[in-house]
């Protein structure tokens, strides 16, 4: 007898007998359905992967980004003040040569601002007075000496000693330790008149030089 050939099912590449089993049936999408493990894990990869990319985009804009326009600057306090360009009126009498000499030079070195207020021009002068601030605030340099009572106070301000004298609508400040004096006159307008004469000090240190005897009270 000659051995059986084989069935058509094995000719056919499929297995035979009623034990062979039938492949999973295509979702409407003609792919495998998910069940509800693959689902889970699906939108959890999403919900991990939506903030990169919307950090990634909040970067790539903020880098194509124009800068943004700097905030506009703040009123300064020279503008409450409303400052006048009018020139200061001030008296320019006739100095001698090295008064005059020394004058220039302090007055070359003058900051522009004194604290909040800035420079204005005087009337007569400009190389031995200068003004600033409305209500001005002015700064003479040369003339006679301040007379005073012994028993006045002094003030050491920035290394210059001054002598302070009351008027009716400001305090002026004037140097007793320099070789040629200097004034400045600080209206009531503004409160402790000391702390006005700090930066013109540090000018004056440096372009007036000291000279006499000063009061005993002035210190270093």
């Amino acid at each position: 007898m000659k051995p059986a050939g084989p069935t058509a099912a094995a000719k056919a590449g499929k297995p035979a007998g009623p034990a062979a089993k039938k492949p999973a049936a295509p979702s409407a999408a003609g792919k495998p359905a998910w069940d509800r493990s693959t689902r889970r894990a699906a939108l959890l990869a999403t919900l991990v992967a939506l903030p990169v990319t919307v950090a990634v985009a909040g970067f790539t804009f903020a880098k194509l980004a124009p800068d943004a326009p700097a905030p506009a600057p703040s009123p300064t306090a020279t503008t409450a003040r409303g400052q006048s360009t009018t020139p200061v009126e001030m008296a320019a009498p006739a100095l001698a040569d090295r008064p005059a000499v020394v004058c220039r030079a302090l007055m070359s070195q003058l900051p522009p601002s004194v604290r909040d207020l800035p420079q204005r021009p005087v009337t007569a002068g400009a190389e031995q007075n200068a003004a600033y601030g409305d209500p001005a605030l002015t700064v003479a340099c040369g003339g006679a000496a301040p007379s005073f009572a012994p028993t006045d106070e002094v003030w050491t301000v920035n290394k210059v000693c001054w002598h302070a004298a009351q008027e009716a609508d400001a305090t002026v400040l004037s140097t007793v330790d320099r070789e040629t004096v200097v004034r400045v006159t600080v209206p009531r307008a503004y409160e402790q008149p000391l702390q006005w004469v700090a930066p013109i000090a540090d000018t004056i240190v440096a372009s007036v030089p000291s000279g006499g005897r000063p009061p005993a009270g002035c210190t270093a």
